[in-house]
């Protein structure tokens, strides 16, 4: 009864740009800027995800550029001074890499990327394979679903369930994700339960439940 939630795998871009841990500092570069991302994962023999290469990892070395590291500075921030030295992947990466498993859930997937402040994070499966990348934007694909959609799933996937025997007597009206139910049924207690269940449809921005119990104002 309650509604399947989409999982990583149904909004990941299953194109990878991906590099490999030798891979040279401006063939990072190079990529980045052919194909517009900020960030790229950084994989071992059969695609094996051992870290990420993003935009702030290579911009320590222009951070760096015109000044030499004093030994104070160095042991302050020991990791970027390594990286401001560094031309390969394996020495660039931050590692090992945050990734998320292509069943997780949207949420855990937008929890795990504020908790790291990230922006994207590589798709891995058990093995530590990548599968893909999934990003904020990717995670906002469930609300490009039409409102045809949602009004379906909320008849078909709840109220059909839940109110069994007065689910014709429920009006279902969706306007730019926001749900609106209207109608009489017999069981007053099951509305709060209704209306919680079509709040977790993913691609729902919000639920106005108008539903009453027969015999009751």
């Amino acid at each position: 009864m309650t509604p399947q939630p989409f999982t990583v795998a149904d909004v990941m871009t299953k194109k990878v740009v991906a590099v490999l841990s030798s891979a040279e500092f401006k063939e990072i570069v190079a990529a980045m800027e052919r194909w517009k991302v900020t960030a790229v994962p950084v994989v071992e023999g059969e695609g094996r995800v051992v870290g990420v290469v993003s935009e702030a990892d290579l911009l320590l070395k222009e951070e760096f550029h015109d000044h030499r590291l004093g030994l104070v500075e160095q042991m302050r921030r020991p990791d970027a001074t390594a990286k401001a030295g560094s031309r390969r992947a394996e020495d660039l990466m931050t590692s090992p890499a945050v990734t998320v498993g292509p069943d997780a859930s949207l949420p855990q997937a937008a929890r795990l990327m504020a908790a790291h402040h990230v922006k994207r994070l590589p798709v891995a499966d058990a093995s530590g394979t990548i599968q893909g990348i999934v990003s904020r934007s990717d995670l906002l694909k469930v609300f490009l679903r039409t409102d045809e959609d949602l009004a379906d799933e909320v008849r078909r996937g709840i109220l059909e369930h839940v109110f069994p025997l007065s689910r014709h007597q429920i009006d279902v009206r969706v306007d730019a994700g926001v749900v609106t139910l209207s109608g009489e049924v017999r069981d007053g207690a099951l509305i709060p339960l209704a209306e919680r269940l079509a709040r977790s449809v993913e691609g729902v921005v919000d639920v106005h439940c108008a539903l009453t119990a027969q015999g009751r104002p």
